[in-house]
């Protein structure tokens, strides 16, 4: 488990570092990664690279350290190499969710990936997919700890806000997609592994019946 964790990590340091090397960079760089909805299928890889595009110094140093959080909290309970390709197939849906909603013209930054990657983390906990004492208990507190910002949020109502602290609008609907792929995409997981194991019992069964008629 310990080499599994490994993976996330990675996956962490790499949106942290990528964001970090976007924002060097200036916006000469980053204006033709940012995900807009009239161009996305003629620019189909700002369906990943917008993630790392943030509007200015609060946005980005608040994502830094929420990915930062993230990452201690995957090194305290090690996910495993599947909860990683969940959060991996997070990254390009999140982009694609946003289709709901007209009104969103574009998108940047690490905040739909973060809520993704905490609602993985809460599903794995609470199904007991990592083991550590009270697993259930602390994945269904951040299970609930993130619907309850999405009930506040609304952002099936309110899918774009303005934040005057940080002078800049805030698309929530990123959050409430990210929670949404994060929880179906780790559920799926289960389902898989369910219809793996019945394949296998299955063939095992045609394999005992088969032996015994050739008795």
């Amino acid at each position: 488990m310990k080499h599994a964790s490994r993976s996330w990590l990675l996956l962490c340091a790499l949106h942290a570092v990528g964001s970090m090397l976007v924002w060097w960079a200036g916006e000469p760089v980053f204006a033709p990664l940012v995900w807009r909805a009239d161009q996305a299928w003629v620019e189909p890889w700002t369906w990943w690279t917008s993630a790392w595009v943030h509007l200015n110094t609060a946005h980005l140093i608040g994502n830094q350290v929420a990915m930062g959080i993230l990452a201690g909290l995957a090194w305290l309970v090690r996910p495993s190499r599947r909860s990683t390709w969940a959060w991996l197939l997070c990254w390009p849906l999140l982009q694609l969710s946003l289709w709901v909603w007209p009104q969103i013209g574009y998108a940047v930054g690490l905040t739909g990936l973060l809520h993704a990657g905490a609602a993985i983390l809460g599903v794995d906990l609470l199904l007991r997919r990592i083991r550590i004492p009270k697993a259930r208990r602390w994945g269904a507190l951040l299970l609930l700890a993130l619907l309850f910002k999405l009930l506040l949020e609304q952002a099936w109502r309110q899918p774009v806000v303005w934040n005057a602290a940080d002078d800049m609008a805030v698309v929530q609907a990123l959050h409430l997609s990210g929670v949404f792929w994060g929880v179906v995409l780790s559920l799926s997981r289960g389902l898989a592994g369910t219809h793996n194991i019945y394949w296998r019992w299955s063939a095992r069964q045609r394999s005992t019946s088969g032996a015994m008629s050739a008795k």
